[in-house]
């Protein structure tokens, strides 16, 4: 039992990872979810991709974990409101499924911030 801890912070950070990568594999691919508004998408999706990375990097190492989290947790929340919210309000299952996913991938973050030591 006193492993769980560490396991499930591998198991939150790993998904993270990878999700950073296919940013850059498929940055062509993903800019069409960008919203409207946002110029330069491909940028966005490089951004995006650098962010994650770099929060899992920031958690394994151990500099500025809490921070990483904590802003890691803000941009999921802004995926789920700026990607995922208008097609679930409109009904859309999959948007609906990925909004929820994110806010709890976010809530996460910010629980699993509170134990960083930075």
């Amino acid at each position: 039992m006193k492993y769980l801890p560490v396991i499930g912070k591998y198991m939150y950070l790993i998904p993270m990872g990878i999700f950073g990568l296919f940013h850059f594999m498929n940055a062509e691919a993903m800019s069409g979810m960008v919203p409207e508004f946002l110029p330069a998408k491909i940028v966005w999706v490089y951004l995006t991709g650098v962010a994650l990375i770099a929060a899992v990097a920031a958690v394994i190492l151990n500099k500025k974990a809490q921070l990483a989290l904590q802003l890691l947790g803000l941009m999921l929340l802004l995926f789920a409101l700026l990607l995922w919210l208008p097609g679930a309000i409109g009904g859309d299952q999959t948007a609906t499924t990925m909004f929820l996913k994110d806010i709890a991938l976010a809530g996460g973050a910010w629980i699993f911030s509170k134990d960083q030591k930075d």
